[in-house]
């Protein structure tokens, strides 16, 4: 008896799927070939629409609504961005935070530039722990940062308040004034983050390969021409990633004013930030549609400026 012949005659629940369905097994691998990539991505877009597409909506569809104590809630399309953009304190808080992020970004990368140099060049002995020491301000909660750092800056329980009353030797600054409340945040801001910024151009050194380094040193490059001219180019692009985050992080600063504004009241005004207007006018004023009105347009800012940021760099790549 032939092969093809005894699997003519064989039962059919012998047979194999492949004789029964020829074309099951193609079409089968085909289907998991296509669905499966999904399956495993289905977790993520599930979070996403949970805990930012949908409150994205919900809070832009807010914002086409006006409530008030009489006539209840009407609807009124885009008036309240018509709003937003008359609104002086609004602008203000924009304004203050540009300010504050033109000095204070820049310390704060060209710190974090610096101490990532170090630590790559090999000088320092102890570059765990000076890494560790860079770092751990970052793990500290703003909260504590603020409050620790408002205890320092204390006109009447401060350390240097208190030693100036004691010697007489000089007179404590006040670092808690309407003049000097955004330098006194700035560096509660610069101290904390200088360290996680340097992590990640420290990363980026890290992938240099070293024997551009070596060539370098052949043509005659001293260790800081090496730094300026060959690392500091090569790691542009976490340079730049530091800087995009730093101007998000900057226009929606809310922790370290929010603090302080608790022990220096007189300091710290409503609209010292647009995160922290927007608060006031949320669980203050009770006007939740015109703060995620506001709160969409400081998105629409954040995302222009980070726009023009690229931009820039960009181009002077190009050139």
């Amino acid at each position: 008896m032939s092969l093809s012949s005894a699997r003519a005659e064989a039962p059919p629940g012998l047979r194999s799927p492949a004789a029964q369905t020829p074309f099951a097994s193609p079409m089968l691998r085909r289907i998991r070939r296509i669905v499966t990539p999904y399956l495993f991505i289905a977790p993520f877009f599930a979070l996403l629409i949970i805990f930012l597409i949908y409150p994205l909506g919900y809070s832009f569809g807010l914002s086409m609504f006006h409530t008030k104590l009489i006539g209840g809630t009407k609807f009124i399309g885009l008036q309240n961005y018509v709003t937003v953009l008359h609104d002086p304190y609004f602008w203000e808080g924009v304004r203050n935070m540009l300010l504050f992020g033109v000095i204070q970004v820049p310390v704060m990368l060209g710190l974090a530039l610096l101490f990532a140099l170090l630590l790559d060049s090999g000088v320092p002995r102890l570059r765990r722990v000076f890494r560790l020491s860079y770092f751990l301000p970052f793990a500290i909660p703003g909260v504590v940062a603020a409050l620790m750092w408002g205890y320092l800056y204390g006109q009447s329980f401060g350390p240097l308040a208190q030693i100036a009353r004691m010697t007489h030797i000089f007179t404590a600054p006040n670092f808690l004034t309407a003049s000097s409340i955004l330098p006194s945040i700035g560096n509660i801001v610069t101290w904390q983050y200088t360290g996680y910024n340097m992590i990640i151009m420290y990363a980026a050194l890290q992938a240099i390969p070293p024997e551009l380094y070596e060539a370098a040193r052949i043509d005659g490059a001293h260790d800081w021409q090496i730094a300026f001219f060959v690392k500091v180019p090569l790691i542009l692009q976490a340079i730049v990633f530091t800087g995009i985050f730093s101007i998000i992080g900057t226009l929606q600063l809310f922790v370290e004013p929010q603090i302080l504004q608790n022990i220096a009241p007189s300091a710290v005004n409503g609209h010292i930030t647009p995160n922290i207007y927007a608060f006031n006018i949320a669980f203050q004023n009770q006007q939740l549609d015109y703060a995620a009105t506001i709160a969409f347009m400081l998105g629409i800012i954040i995302a222009v400026l980070s726009a023009l940021f690229l931009f820039i760099v960009n181009w002077r790549r190009a050139r």
